[in-house]
């Protein structure tokens, strides 16, 4: 193909994005008419391409189309994600419609199908970036302990100070966050993402407005958020509970669960109330129990202790009613229960007034042997003068590593890094193999880019030297990451793994089954 100008390649592109939503975004024959029209307006083109599409790749004729703009002076440089997604939005089948496809092919196929359909749909439309979820590095802890699995997180880049900067001046109150039902088609600024090409699913959990979304970070398979359509606090409650088994009976192939309503022991975004889910393949679904108890007046119940890093009461029955009434004793029984010797105090009083610490993280799932299952992670977030950052919560000398709250996944056993870290890693990779010169003095100055890993490399070094090969180097340093991930899961247990640990946990269980 002779090289074409700047227009025609624009149009031939637009053409593409016709033939792509056509075969992968469900846009129909009149409705390719009209989108087409108002791509060529988007992009001030005045008629569409006579060339036939030809070989191409779908984000390649997206890039290829936002560059464009810039060229022409439609956009700015920084908004070609923003724009891309607008392009895509108008391409897309509408809310209504996917909905509708939705609930047909749960009717007849199952809600398996249904959420198979949403999900390619995510990725078909660039909602879930493949390609950039896909620069994310994983690996796996193979502990005898537990299997952890461990991220870097590169689809996520952090912004540059000119982002910051643009991000500071376009914040409004609209979506008053990032999880609110008005997303659904929002144009997005420097401030929050475009969302023309998100598509949701509504329901009722008892008997309240819910949608369910997928993550556009997809920390693991299938990764999903179950929204309330009221924006309300984060609130664990009695009805919490009866909440995810209502979605547990329209998705049984996925899992569900709500990180604490507390600073430090919760998630990100404590204002609206929502719950996370997706496929069971997080560490904990398939660890062992440790002891087993029975509740005298709830037969049908199972109650244990997870053999994990933190502290896990696992509740199993197929009796829904059971399962219930034994998720909210333990629940209310946490809420006010105190254990001094371990730490434990389930509030305290600052200027009068009551300060809530204790607080469950709860997941439900249906397991291998039908049974509703519940996984209650105890949690407090309490400090004091010598754990100023959490008594539960990574010490100062874990930070660099993760520092964050230890919400949800990580309880879980999927740890979630920082991209600096790769970048980091290297350069400490190549200290140890002598590439670099080892220069303690200048590491310890705080402007120095491997300032807050002085201690991980002080210890590297003295176990390893400074001329070991690569891979040796490597894998000292993925070793000591997955101690810290450890370790850090150790942190957050409130009835540790020691003797005096496990007993006062099992007198807690006690305690509320008599």
């Amino acid at each position: 193909m002779p090289k074409l100008s700047l227009e025609e390649s624009a149009k031939l592109n637009v053409k593409r994005l016709i033939d792509y939503s056509a075969r992968k975004l469900f846009l129909q024959d009149y409705d390719a008419i009209y989108v087409q029209n108002v791509l060529l307006d988007a992009l001030k083109l005045t008629e569409p391409s006579d060339l036939e599409v030809g070989k191409y790749e779908f984000y390649d004729v997206m890039n290829a189309l936002s560059d464009y703009a810039v060229k022409k002076g439609i956009i700015e440089e920084p908004d070609k994600l923003l724009f891309e997604t607008k392009l895509i939005g108008f391409c897309m089948p509408s809310p209504s419609s996917v909905i509708e496809s939705f609930d047909d092919l749960a009717r007849y196929s199952g809600t398996k199908s249904a959420t198979d359909m949403l999900f390619k749909l995510g990725e078909d439309s660039a909602y879930l970036r493949r390609p950039d979820l896909d620069k994310n590095i994983i690996w796996e802890d193979d502990s005898p302990r537990g299997r952890v699995v461990i991220t870097i997180n590169l689809s996520k880049p952090e912004k540059t100070p000119e982002q910051v900067r643009l991000a500071k001046l376009a914040k409004g109150g609209y979506p008053k966050c990032m999880l609110c039902v008005e997303n659904l088609g929002f144009a997005g600024n420097a401030a929050k993402p475009a969302r023309q090409n998100i598509r949701i699913i509504p329901f009722e959990l008892d008997g309240e407005k819910w949608f369910m979304q997928y993550s556009p970070y997809q920390y693991f398979e299938e990764h999903l958020i179950a929204v309330c359509e009221e924006h309300r606090p984060m609130c664990v409650t009695d009805a919490t509970f009866r909440r995810m088994l209502d979605f547990l009976d329209m998705f049984p192939h996925y899992f569900i669960g709500s990180n604490a309503a507390l600073p430090i022991v919760g998630g990100s975004i404590l204002a609206h109330d929502h719950y996370q889910g997706g496929k069971k393949v997080l560490p904990v679904f398939e660890r062992p129990n440790r002891r087993l108890f029975k509740v005298a007046d709830l037969p049908e119940v199972n109650v244990s202790v997870v053999d994990w890093y933190n502290s896990i009461v696992r509740i199993a029955s197929k009796n829904r009613k059971q399962a219930l009434e034994a998720v909210n004793r333990f629940y209310k029984v946490w809420d006010n229960y105190d254990e001094p010797a371990q730490n434990i105090l389930s509030h305290t009083e600052q200027n009068g007034e009551r300060v809530q610490h204790n607080a469950i993280t709860p997941i439900a799932s249906i397991n291998n042997d039908g049974e509703y299952e519940f996984n209650l992670i105890l949690r407090n977030n309490r400090t004091d003068d010598a754990h100023p950052f959490g008594i539960f919560h990574p010490a100062v000398e874990l930070h660099n590593i993760k520092q964050e709250s230890i919400g949800i996944i990580e309880v879980m056993g999927l740890f979630i890094l920082p991209g600096r870290l790769k970048a980091e890693a290297d350069q400490m990779r190549d200290i140890l193999t002598g590439k670099t010169p080892l220069d303690f003095e200048a590491i310890a100055k705080d402007e120095h880019p491997l300032h807050k890993h002085l201690g991980m490399i002080t210890q590297l070094v003295v176990d390893n030297g400074t001329g070991i090969s690569e891979t040796k180097a490597s894998e000292a340093i993925t070793a000591y990451i997955n101690n810290a991930c450890e370790q850090i899961l150790d942190t957050t247990a409130v009835f540790k793994n020691t003797n005096e640990g496990q007993e006062a946990f099992d007198k807690f269980i006690h305690t509320v089954i008599g």
